[in-house]
């Protein structure tokens, strides 16, 4: 269940956990488009054969397909009311500390780092965890910000 939080309220609720999302799937054929999209079809991603033998015995998701996947996830964690319109602002402290092998389940997990006035919205820093199922380490930690506009 998405926590839900009000734009004139995000203020109040600085350094709190906003939950997490359900787990989600990642598979073949998702890594399969990605590759395509992006045109990064390095072998790790697709080749089952050879990346039996590989590092991680089977095929990953490319770090940056689990990073898109925030804002899929992202609306399992909040839902924010008041607010008009959100822009993509950028991220910061960015790593992927662990792979994502195909089959396996990711998550994210949210806390609302910071809140301060910008550009007549407010910049939200969401500390964010992608999680995967029974890993030690996570697949990705950074903060996501946002660029929030009141409705």
């Amino acid at each position: 269940m998405a926590t839900t939080l009000d734009f004139a309220e995000l203020a109040d609720h600085v350094g709190e956990s906003l939950g997490s999302s359900e787990w989600f799937t990642i598979n073949q054929a998702r890594v399969q488009a990605f590759a395509d999209a992006t045109e990064d079809h390095q072998w790790i991603h697709l080749d089952q054969e050879r990346a039996k033998s590989g590092p991680f015995g089977t095929t990953i998701a490319h770090g940056y397909l689990t990073l898109s996947l925030f804002p899929r996830l992202y609306r399992e964690v909040v839902q924010l009311t008041g607010v008009g319109m959100t822009v993509n602002y950028g991220a910061d402290k960015l790593r992927f500390t662990g792979p994502v092998p195909v089959g396996s389940k990711v998550r994210l997990s949210a806390t609302l780092k910071s809140v301060e006035p910008k550009a007549g919205g407010q910049l939200a820093t969401i500390g964010a965890t992608i999680e995967v199922e029974g890993a030690e380490r996570p697949a990705i930690v950074t903060d996501i910000l946002f660029l929030l506009y009141p409705s």
